[in-house]
């Protein structure tokens, strides 16, 4: 024990410098079907804008479009408008808890297959891989002093890096604009500064997140691991490594049988590493389950190379669930129960909410009106005595032609109505909407000396399509001297 007054203990550091981490190539069936959700999803996500819809003329012949101009959104022939945001409202919702339901499951597997920050992290690592090599290669030429070689290696990644990341944010902004009309302005400079400046921000990003924050955006950034984390049970799968079957870990001598390994109290672990090695989140997941693990399965198709080397059976590391274990510790059998109660909620909710959309979307009309009434002033007498109301009456034409629409109002006896502009006045008038767009439009009604209803009244608008199309109501109100 050293003299007290000469002791001095060590200054933790609050700071660590990042270390950047090198994932090792692997190959199995893990990153085969990454490499498989990976192809798919990029697939969609660069061609789906390129896809054609013949909606007439005058529309987008975008087939899936989110068109911040007009302020619509289009899924090949429907069309859905600013005040049917909760349509895509739904759609989040069902999409959210299909989160919760495959998490429950099967734990973070979105995080390691189908995050886009994880699909373009893996896209990067391959074009990394292909200019510097693989993990001990890329190490070597980190530390190495900056050479014409090392200069080049390193200036075709970024190269490499900078056109894909440009690339994906072209396609960002084709699903907002029209895809071959962007080309061709960005290929004749004659692309907005919008365009650009989006091209940008969206390019930048991807460079950055990407190229350099990868693990680091998972670990500080996201919340949602730490969401996911909570929705996890004893049932549900997730990387475990076997340690009733891998410890004690210890490199094993090459003229040493297993059977003698075993008998000096060894594992099936060799400590070789691999696991670790090829984690793109740079944990040893031999420590126990942890929250940085996406459950990407790598460490799983390393392992089990190894063991197979080394001829032993696969599965040291696997998806397994805490009750697995505990199952197996008490040598008694178990299955994992995909039908458990909180699944069977995440379910009903699914089907409820699929459900219910289904039916508001088959009772979706290509017609709808507003009526504002005008409040000031609240009524006008004229000068027989006639109470007048006015209102603003707007119908929305979802339709890609103009049509013809016939408004009528219902409950005031002996309502004559007059639009702004116009002469004459009767039980019923005509008024225009072109395509795809709102027909605004000021209607008065008036109602003769002595109607009861000059005093106030409940009041329906009618909007029929004219040629036996659709009709809808608004409710509105008549007011008139007490």
């Amino acid at each position: 024990m050293p003299d007290g007054s000469l002791y001095k203990p060590a200054k933790a550091s609050l700071w660590e410098t990042h270390a950047t981490i090198h994932p090792k190539a692997v190959s199995g069936r893990f990153r085969r079907l990454k490499w498989a959700v990976m192809t798919v999803l990029m697939g969609m996500f660069w061609l789906v804008p390129w896809l054609r819809w013949d909606r007439g003329p005058d529309a987008p012949g975008q087939a899936v479009l989110v068109d911040l101009e007009q302020g619509r959104f289009f899924l090949f022939h429907v069309e859905i408008w600013p005040q049917e945001i909760y349509y895509l409202t739904g759609l989040m919702v069902l999409g959210a808890i299909g989160l919760f339901l495959v998490t429950a499951l099967a734990g973070r597997v979105w995080c390691g297959f189908a995050c886009p920050h994880t699909v373009w992290s893996d896209v990067f690592i391959r074009i990394e891989r292909a200019f510097e090599g693989d993990r001990a290669e890329r190490i070597r030429l980190e530390r190495a002093p900056w050479s014409t070689s090392k200069l080049l290696r390193k200036g075709g990644k970024h190269a490499g890096w900078l056109l894909v990341s440009f690339a994906s944010a072209f396609a960002i902004v084709a699903w907002f604009t029209d895809a071959p009309t962007l080309l061709a302005d960005l290929a004749h400079a004659r692309a907005s500064w919008d365009a650009l400046t989006f091209l940008g921000l969206f390019g930048g990003s991807t460079y950055l997140m990407a190229g350099f924050a990868r693990e680091q955006m998972c670990k500080y950034a996201c919340p949602w691991p730490r969401i996911q984390t909570a929705m996890l049970d004893e049932h549900s799968l997730i990387v475990t490594y076997q340690s009733w079957r891998g410890e004690r870990r210890a490199p094993k001598r090459k003229s040493e049988s297993w059977e003698e390994r075993q008998a000096r109290g060894f594992g099936d672990c060799i400590d070789c590493t691999q696991c670790v090695q090829v984690c793109p989140m740079g944990i040893d997941v031999r420590t126990g389950a942890q929250a940085d693990c996406i459950n990407c399965g790598l460490c799983i198709d390393a392992c089990d190379g190894i063991m197979a080397g080394q001829g032993r059976p696969s599965g040291l590391i696997a998806f397994d669930t805490l009750a697995a274990e505990a199952a197996r510790s008490a040598a008694t059998p178990y299955r994992v129960p995909l039908v458990r109660a909180r699944t069977l909620v995440y379910v009903g909710l699914m089907v409820a909410i699929a459900g219910f959309m289904a039916i508001v979307f088959a009772d979706r009309s290509a017609v709808e009106a507003t009526v504002q009434r005008e409040r000031a002033p609240l009524f006008v007498t004229l000068a027989d005595g006639s109470i007048r109301n006015t209102y603003t009456v707007k119908i929305v034409n979802k339709r890609h032609e103009p049509r013809r629409y016939t408004l009528t109002a219902e409950g005031v006896t002996g309502a004559a109505l007059s639009v702004t502009g116009a002469d004459g006045a009767g039980p019923s008038l005509r008024l225009d909407a072109e395509a795809d767009s709102v027909g605004a439009h000021r209607v008065h009604v008036t109602v003769p000396p002595g109607t009861p209803a000059a005093a106030s009244a409940p009041l329906q608008f009618v909007v029929r399509e004219e040629g036996g199309g659709e009709r809808t109501a608004v409710e509105s109100v008549f007011l008139g001297p007490p």
